[in-house]
């Protein structure tokens, strides 16, 4: 089950929400974690049986973790192998069909017979559901939060099903209290009703629109240089809005029942540098692989060249988390890279003026991430960069000239108007010492924009074929 899709909206939800508040507070948490359960096994009922099972590991090792004292050896002992544990599970649902096709390959180059491994479905959403559940473990640890001794809110928080399936990650600390009281007002759940369909207007309206133009561009087998910006561009606008838009669904979700999510994006394509781009996108993962794996590496504290080694494993690290494919190391490999850069010469990552050049650079090496990330294949990703840069044929393919529509063109012109726009609001609003060149959209206007788009995406999904998050495969 996904958001954008009739079931959710005209059924699981309204049930759900109807006897959310018809249910007292001390059971809310309980209709909770059923519906979220319910939610994730109309995808596949087996691999719940997995999701409980991660859930009870964790708490278990929480409780030793908890017993055995802040920072212990016998609490360290107990977080490895916790930790080890929850690794093993990714690694092997996420990464087991690459190792083994790997390797086959080499045996088949020297001759050998190549290994046979049934192929292993992906269970969605294990790569969040796995983050959340070590993190709480490590803030156990650590001492940051204590071991939670309530089943029923803990197995709530890891599955609570609007972040479920594509984050954003949440941490328990931040939430435990939440479980345990949190306000249920009329302004709150209209903030998240507001906010649910923005994200949706974001995902139907404009994602789904451009995902049809970046895979015709990049499914081309000889692109023209308009060709291969074409299919750029459009994933770079498409990407966002998806995933951002899944976010704002999520975030929204959680303020109609009473909860407070940490936001995920902040405008990061105004972004002007590498290192502030990371402090926009994604945030809930940059500050997670922040807090739990550059910090464990050591962070700043071990030198200059560490710091640097540091950054760039943090973000290869990164990479290999969105999928098996070497397409995702090479881009957390060039976004590392470009953090130690930055980073080495001691760029300001934190400017209080626009500056269009550095926008434009860090704009150009953003897109040419995204479009290793993707590429189904290196050969792919190559054949997309060298028609972006040979420079030879601006104009369109035949191909893309028959297949591209007025609609998706638009999409396209509205999608980087609406970027630029509120990119350039909220960069001012932050910056009250910058000249306010952009003013915000009175509220009024804005709610009934929304409402009207909302009504008119509903009408386009009715009519449109499925299409998934793109976070759902990571």
């Amino acid at each position: 089950m996904v958001f954008s899709s009739n079931v959710f909206l005209f059924l699981f939800l309204p049930i759900f929400l109807g006897l959310y508040y018809l249910s007292g507070q001390r059971y809310r948490n309980l209709l909770l974690l059923i519906a979220s359960y319910v939610f994730y096994a109309w995808w596949r009922v087996d691999f719940l049986a997995l999701f409980a099972a991660v859930t009870l590991w964790n708490y278990w090792i929480g409780l030793k973790v908890g017993a055995a004292g802040v920072r212990t050896k016998p609490a360290q002992r107990w977080l490895l192998l916790g930790v080890a544990v929850d690794l093993c599970i990714l690694g092997y649902f996420k990464y087991a069909n690459f190792g083994v096709d790997s390797i086959n390959l080499m045996m088949k180059s020297a001759g050998l017979e190549p290994f046979i491994l049934t192929h292993v479905l992906l269970p969605i959403g294990i790569s969040f559901y796995i983050f959340e559940s070590i993190s709480y473990i490590i803030d156990v640890y650590r001492g940051d939060t204590p071991a939670t001794r309530n089943l029923i809110d803990f197995a709530a928080f890891v599955a609570i099903f609007p972040h479920l399936i594509a984050g954003p990650v949440l941490r328990f600390r931040d939430l435990a209290d939440q479980f345990n009281n949190r306000t249920h007002t009329l302004d709150k759940f209209s903030e998240g009703c507001t906010r649910f369909m923005q994200g949706f207007i974001k995902k139907v309206f404009i994602a789904d629109t451009l995902a049809v133009v970046a895979d015709h561009c990049f499914a081309l087998q000889n692109p023209t240089t308009g060709d291969a910006w074409l299919g750029a561009l459009a994933y770079t606008a498409q990407l966002y809005f998806d995933f951002s838009g899944y976010s704002d669904m999520a975030i929204g979700l959680g303020l109609m029942m009473g909860f407070r999510f940490m936001e995920n994006f902040k405008q990061p394509y105004i972004s002007q540098s590498i290192t502030e781009f990371w402090r926009r996108w994604h945030i809930s993962l940059s500050t997670w692989l922040r807090d739990y794996l550059y910090i464990t590496l050591g962070g700043n504290r071990k030198g200059t060249l560490t710091t640097y080694r540091n950054l760039f494993l943090t973000m290869l690290l990164g990479g290999l988390w969105h999928g098996a494919n070497i397409t995702y190391i090479v881009w957390g490999a060039w976004h590392g890279m470009w953090l130690a850069i930055e980073k080495a010469i001691g760029l300001n990552t934190s400017p209080r003026r626009f500056n269009p050049i550095r926008w434009a650079l860090t704009f150009l090496l953003v897109v040419m991430g995204w479009v290793i990330f993707r590429a189904e294949n290196l050969h792919v990703a190559g054949r997309m960069y060298g028609a972006m840069f040979s420079f030879g044929d601006w104009s369109l393919s035949e191909l893309n000239r028959a297949s591209l529509t007025g609609l998706q063109v638009a999409t396209l012109v509205v999608a980087y108007a609406t970027l630029a726009f509120f990119g350039l609001r909220d960069f001012y609003r932050d910056h009250p010492s910058a000249p306010g060149l952009v003013k915000s959209v009175p509220g009024y206007a804005m709610r009934a924009s929304v409402l009207l788009l909302f009504a008119a995406s509903i009408l386009k999904l009715s009519a449109q074929s499925f299409s998934p998050f793109l976070y759902f495969q990571f």
